[in-house]
């Protein structure tokens, strides 16, 4: 298994190098930080709901649309992030997803308590100091044969641009979101009162994943994955792909008698559901389903609304439809059950 360690990159190049050594089928750890600022939406969201665009693009903020679930956020130097790629037929690999977020989060622990910060894992995928506060959170998703799983050391956090780059209904909410942040959220400045050395935390950090994987071949960034990195940019930053799962209807309205769009979402243990629908005297004509939870495998989605549509809004039908899909596309989908998906859909007992 090879190491890349690649202090700081441009941007998107910090996301986009793990999508591309995945769909290049090569097993890695990654350690990198941003160069410079960037917002990254969860596979599963809308893009125009979940960031202020206006804001970004007045800050020169890129927003870039990732291939694993989880939900938007704020990146920057003042994070390292440790991204696994590794081949599904990998014997480490687990078929149940919920394991290799705790295996893959075994040595982030290690490197915390390194430094004095006690900290343990949380399902789905969060790591918690002692205190209770959020201080790594983890994402993964499925990219060609391989298994991706991503997360990041808090060295520091702009809390006052993650406020900013999130979307929200009203301005007033921007200090409700900061302050929760600052309450739940915590750094190693925070905890430490200063930030150690970056290249020491990087050492231990890789310490730490030798223990799990053996020993690891430190590579090069090549000019050929640069190159192929600038082509995925222009892929991952474009309308089409960042805006591709909008959903149509954002609000509940009646269209006409018998005819109404309901739009509605649940926040689940595994991340928030958001569902837009168009119900014709109780069936299902069309289904939108989005949000910052995470499905595996990530294209099932589609054929999960498609399982959904023109049915009645019946609680024991579609929940029967959902577990059906669910065995026979063997999906797997932490902290969301078939309970979420009907809450966000508002489909009563």
């Amino acid at each position: 298994m090879y190491l890349f360690n690649l202090d700081k990159l441009p941007g998107q190049q910090s996301m986009l190098f793990f999508h591309l050594l995945a769909r290049m089928g090569i097993e890695a750890l990654v350690i990198v930080s941003p160069k410079t600022p960037l917002a990254s939406v969860g596979y599963f969201q809308n893009a125009k709901e979940e960031v202020d665009l206006q804001f970004c693009k007045k800050a020169n903020i890129p927003v870039m649309r990732r291939e694993l679930g989880g939900g938007a956020t704020y990146l920057d130097e003042n994070q390292i992030f440790h991204q696994v790629i590794i081949k599904r037929d990998n014997p480490i690999f687990s078929r149940k997803i919920s394991e290799n977020y705790k295996r893959f989060s075994l040595p982030i622990i290690e490197t915390y308590r390194e430094f004095g910060i006690e900290t343990n894992f949380r399902s789905v995928n969060d790591i918690l100091t002692k205190e209770g506060r959020k201080i790594d959170g983890e994402g993964s998703g499925d990219i060609g044969d391989c298994f991706v799983w991503v997360g990041g050391i808090l060295l520091d956090f702009n809390y006052k641009a993650m406020s900013k780059v999130l979307k929200v209904p009203e301005e007033k909410f921007r200090d409700k979101i900061y302050k929760s942040m600052k309450e739940n959220l915590t750094t190693m400045k925070e905890e430490l009162g200063e930030v150690p050395p970056r290249e020491e935390i990087k050492s231990v950090l890789i310490e730490k994943f030798e223990k799990l994987f053996g020993k690891l071949e430190p590579v090069e960034l090549t000019p050929r994955m640069i190159k192929l990195m600038e082509n995925l940019e222009k892929e991952f930053t474009s309308p089409v792909f960042l805006f591709k799962k909008t959903p149509k209807m954002l609000t509940g309205v009646k269209i006409r008698e018998g005819v109404e769009v309901i739009y509605g979402m649940h926040k689940a243990k595994g991340g928030l559901i958001r569902a837009a629908q168009e119900v014709e005297k109780e069936r299902i004509n069309e289904i939108d389903l989005s949000g910052d939870f995470t499905l595996y495998p990530k294209d099932c989605l589609e054929g999960l609304e498609s399982n959904l549509k023109g049915k009645i809004r019946k609680r024991s039908l579609l929940d029967s439809k959902i577990e059906e899909f669910y065995d026979k596309e063997k999906v797997q989908s932490p902290g969301v059950a078939s309970e979420d998906f009907l809450k966000a859909m508002k489909v009563e007992k």
